[in-house]
Formats: structure tokens, sequence, C-alpha cells
């Protein structure tokens, strides 16, 4: 973003604390007429969120507000397993992202659709919301209504913890955790004490006869496949992985050059409480 509007001639200033009181001397230099942010990690401090001449800033946020307030809206939203997500543009008050909405724009999430992949559509929407947002300012026929407070729901940060994977979760669960967190910080597991990332994987019925963790090299579901993880409730079936350090790869190419022993156990932590 920072490389597009130094390319496009547009005044770049990047401080590193927005509350430094520096920052709203150089805001207030340049005169604005409305504040904008998008996925802003700082707190704004009412000097600067009220600085423009129309005394307020609008935010595009990832998620249908009230629902998912907080800093990892997509892959929380795909974690608890929702159908549908979008885009709030909202006036930003000291509250985290609480304020008053303008616009909404819903979409469906994928049965597949990974995190990155919906954060990029997502972007695409919040640029159109937020121009037509603009839009309803300059014709000053822009409308905000306050959220309702009892229907919020929260999406704090995601923690490293949330990113390993326990085999004993059932595997539609896994399979969740594993869309939330691709293609970063994508989600992990161990095999003979190395890491490693699943980033996509389907969840597949049958019978598990295994403890959770250990790994067949053909499944004995109706539905087979290059490489299967016993869970607490069905299978897992990787299709691409990653080493530490290697590329993604196709779980074929992967198993060509890191055989998994048929009865290997993937998860340390799993391995643990099983012993």
């Amino acid at each position: 973003m920072s490389a597009a509007a130094l390319a496009a001639g547009v005044p770049l200033f990047r401080p590193e604390r927005v509350s430094d009181p520096a920052t709203a001397l150089a805001l207030r230099a340049a005169r604005p007429d409305l504040g904008v942010v998008v996925a802003f990690g700082q707190f704004l401090p009412k000097i600067v969120r009220e600085l423009p001449s129309l005394g307020y800033t609008i935010n595009g946020h990832a998620s249908l507000l009230p629902a998912l307030r907080g800093a990892a809206p997509i892959a929380r939203a795909i974690l608890a397993g929702y159908r549908e997500t979008g885009i709030s543009v909202m006036r930003v008050e000291r509250e985290m992202d609480a304020g008053p909405v303008a616009r909404m724009v819903a979409t469906p999430i994928g049965d597949e659709e990974i995190a990155g992949e919906l954060e990029g559509r997502l972007a695409v929407l919040a640029a159109g919301a937020l121009a037509e947002a603009i839009d309803d300012v300059a014709a000053e026929r822009i409308r905000f209504t306050p959220q309702d407070d009892a229907r919020a729901t929260l999406a704090p940060k995601l923690t490293r913890e949330e990113t390993q994977l326990d085999f004993r979760e059932p595997a539609r669960q896994l399979v969740l955790r594993i869309r939330a967190f691709a293609p970063r910080p994508g989600a992990t597991t161990t095999l003979g004490g190395e890491a490693i990332r699943i980033l996509r994987a389907r969840a597949l019925p049958g019978p598990v006869d295994a403890a959770p963790g250990t790994a067949w090299s053909r499944l004995r579901a109706g539905e087979s496949a290059p490489l299967g993880i016993a869970t607490g409730d069905g299978w897992l079936a990787p299709t691409l992985l990653q080493r530490a350090g290697g590329r993604a790869l196709a779980v074929d190419d992967f198993l060509r050059g890191h055989a998994v022993a048929e009865g290997a156990r993937f998860g340390g932590s799993t391995e643990a409480a099983e012993a």
C-alpha cells in the first residue's frame, strides 16, 4: 500500500505511534476533511479521530458488526464455522469497533475458503464500500445507525497456542482451524520432532480405530486418501503441507520427499497426553 501511494505521488506520513503528539501536528497541517482507516492496529486517540474538519474518522471493518469486534475477525469467522461475513463501514469511537455503522456488505464464506483468500475478497469489498461511504459523506447523505451492543461478539488477536493442532478434536473442527490460519501463520503439528504446517485438509467420516494423531498411508474409511490422520471424530486428510523452511507441497509431492510411516504419530502434545 505504501509503495502504491508513493508511486501515485500521494503524500505519505508513517509514524511509529499514532499517539505521538507529532502525529496530530502533521495531520492537522494536512487539513483533512475526513479520516479513513482500514485494519489499523493502533488505538486512535480522540485528538486524531476527531481532527478532520467533519469531526470524525471512518473505518472499514472485516465483519458484519456487531459480530466479531476486534483484531482478527476473518480468522475468527472461519474458526467459528460462520457461513457468511462481510464489511462494515463505521465511525471510529473510543471503544473498539463499537461505533455506529453507515454501510454493510455481506458475502458468503466458501466451504473450503482459507483466511488468506477471504481476506483478499474482503479487501475488494472494503474498498468499494468505503468509496461509496465517502461519496455519501461528500453528498451529505451519510447516515449512521448505532450498533446493538447486546448482540456484540469479540474477535481477539490470534495466539500461538491456537495454531497448534490437537487431534483429539473432531476432524471437521480441525479443518476449520486449518482454514482459519492459512496461509499465515499456519496451523502447526509435529512429526518425529519436526514442525509441520498443514495448510489445507479435508474431513473424512468413518470409524477411527487408532489413537488421535496416528497416521495411516491409506484410510480405512470409505474414501481413500494418500495420508490420513486419526482424530477424535473422523479422519483428517491433509492436502497441502509445509515443512519448516520449505515450500508448501501437495500431499503426494510431500510424501514423495518425506515418507510418513504407517502408524507414525502427529502432534507432540497429543503423544504426551496418550502416553
